[in-house]
């Protein structure tokens, strides 16, 4: 049966992490300076783990992920947003897939403008 009840129809807002306090209007707070510093250094130990393990996308090889980075993984979600968690796993795959793609252009010969060379990470 169909609820038509008007909070059913866009879904329900769940927090953006555990925890996260509302304002006034309801809206969730954003996170502060030492919050977003939390989220990124979980961020950063659950992609060295991801690197570690040989796992580029993982939201595609989700199993493998969580298999090999739970602990990560799990403080990752903890600390962050749902919507930066997302993005962040994103970003991490369009990013490598342009180095990559870069690395094929170099070793075909191609003469990379400056600025692109100098925003690119540097090799270990």
């Amino acid at each position: 049966m169909v609820s038509w009840n008007p909070s059913n129809w866009f879904g329900t807002s769940s927090p953006p992490t555990p925890g996260a306090a509302k304002t006034a209007d309801g809206a969730y707070e954003a996170p502060d300076r030492n919050k977003r510093q939390e989220c990124w250094d979980a961020r950063d130990g659950f992609f060295a783990c991801l690197d570690k393990a040989g796992i580029i996308d993982s939201i595609k090889d989700k199993d493998a992920a969580m298999l090999k980075c739970g602990a990560q993984l799990k403080a990752f979600e903890a600390n962050c947003a749902s919507s930066w968690v997302t993005y962040f796993k994103k970003r991490r795959v369009v990013e490598l897939e342009k180095e990559l793609a870069l690395q094929r252009l170099e070793k075909e010969g191609a003469d990379l403008p400056a600025d692109i060379q100098a925003r690119r990470p540097k090799a270990s």
